[in-house]
């Protein structure tokens, strides 16, 4: 497969990538991981692809005391799976970061190519709703609740860039559990569920929505567990596909969510 022709431009600051996309077929390539495949189908034809990928000041991940972490959009997977700051902070991410692709792709993809990219079975957008996240771009800051309006379809605007991640300090204590499961290792999954417990209840999942969805009907029934898992269930709307049924897939999020939920508490 070969993708279709397109320019290509590597502007070297953030307002010459935004003075790009004033073309209303640019696309942004971050680690490429999502789109270069999708280029290759001819899932799409854009006629300018703008590499952010030299643009300085894009990737870090900052300690912000009481405020919790500050993480640049062109960090790698791989600097997420194996930072010691986000094992200590935010324990769920880094067993979340265990389950995302193989590492090829992780030495590769970025945060901020994973969220922009909106897939409803990435984990990364999933913890994202999990730890109520704000997502600064060159034009605003966005609520990660807010961000996804369907199934690889996000807010942004033509000429937006996300630019960094800001993730809220998790009280003191907080247990957590995330739950996987996928056909093989590194395959996407068939449906994930991610739990906090503290002052409050936080439950998301991925894979079974045309968006990552937080569960917050559920959340308000803790600690009734069999009263969570009905609601979880009801709340999710999966599709039927070559990989799974939706009832299936249903049931996937029923025990997961469970098995999360045991975990965190």
């Amino acid at each position: 497969m070969k993708p279709p022709v397109f320019k290509y431009l590597a502007p070297a600051s953030l307002d010459e990538a935004v003075a790009a996309l004033a073309d209303d077929e640019a696309k942004v390539l971050a680690g490429g991981q999502s789109l270069v495949p999708m280029l290759n189908f001819r899932l799409l034809a854009p006629s300018l692809l703008v590499d952010i990928g030299r643009i300085p000041g894009l990737d870090y991940i900052k300690d912000n005391g009481a405020a919790g972490l500050r993480i640049g959009a062109m960090t790698r997977h791989h600097s997420l799976e194996t930072s010691e700051l986000v094992r200590q902070r935010f324990p769920v991410l880094n067993a979340a970061m265990q389950y995302v692709a193989h590492l090829a792709i992780r030495n590769r993809g970025t945060i901020g190519g994973s969220l922009c990219h909106a897939d409803p079975a990435a984990e990364l957008p999933g913890l994202m709703l999990l730890l109520d996240a704000q997502l600064v771009t060159t034009q605003r800051t966005i609520a990660a609740v807010d961000f996804y309006q369907g199934t690889l379809d996000n807010v942004l605007a033509e000429d937006e860039i996300l630019t960094e991640i800001q993730l809220p300090a998790l009280p003191a204590g907080t247990g957590w559990g995330f739950e996987e499961f996928a056909r093989r290792s590194g395959d996407f999954a068939l449906t994930a569920v991610g739990a906090t417990v503290a002052d409050d209840v936080r439950i998301a999942v991925i894979g079974a929505h045309d968006t990552p969805l937080r569960l917050t009907k559920a959340e308000a029934l803790y600690p009734d567990m069999d009263a969570v898992v009905a609601a979880a269930r009801d709340a999710v709307s999966p599709n039927d596909d070559l990989h799974a049924s939706a009832d299936y897939r249903r049931h996937l999020v029923g025990i997961l969510t469970r098995r999360a939920l045991e975990s965190a508490t």
